[in-house]
């Protein structure tokens, strides 16, 4: 059962790479637009609120990959010298630290997308509704809170690290 989870769990979590890398490509096309606009004295209108908007997606589309592929930063200084099941647990407490964080993340962006919803905030220039980002960015949080969860459950039972099995 456990591989079953993990099988989709890896493919929500390729998934959100996947369009966090997407964010990041129309991020760069927009820039590049708006580069050639500005050298031709008309700079692309409402850029910024394009991109500060799409970098949600792209930060937080990719922050489950990251975990799932041991990309946070982590400190080994003393690794070598604990025994194994300390460094199995101290790695079982920052999974779910980790859970803790992100779900706390998804939860304090989600009371603040019903706020934006309920006041119709949106973007300076272009009128894009926060609420869609902030949503977005919830979903993102919850994503990286279940994985860094089934690794925290892989770790305690199976003692299998999914970071240092290899790439999704």
């Amino acid at each position: 059962m456990l591989i079953t989870i993990r099988k989709l769990a890896d493919g929500l979590i390729s998934l959100s790479a996947a369009i966090g890398a997407l964010g990041l490509i129309f991020i760069m096309l927009v820039i590049l637009v708006d580069v050639i606009g500005r050298a031709f004295g008309s700079p692309m209108y409402g850029s910024q609120d394009i991109i500060t908007m799409s970098m949600t997606v792209v930060v937080f589309g990719a922050m489950a990959i990251c975990d799932r592929t041991g990309g946070h930063i982590s400190v080994d200084l003393f690794e070598r010298t604990y025994p194994t099941w300390l460094n199995r647990v101290i790695d079982i407490l920052a999974a779910l630290l980790g859970v803790v964080i992100f779900v706390g993340i998804a939860y304090a962006v989600n009371e603040s997308a019903k706020l934006s919803a309920m006041l119709n905030l949106s973007t300076n220039l272009l009128r894009l509704p926060k609420v869609w980002f902030q949503n977005g960015l919830s979903v993102f949080a919850l994503l990286t809170a279940i994985g860094m969860l089934l690794r925290a459950i892989e770790l305690t039972f199976s003692g299998r690290d999914v970071r240092k099995g290899g790439a999704v």
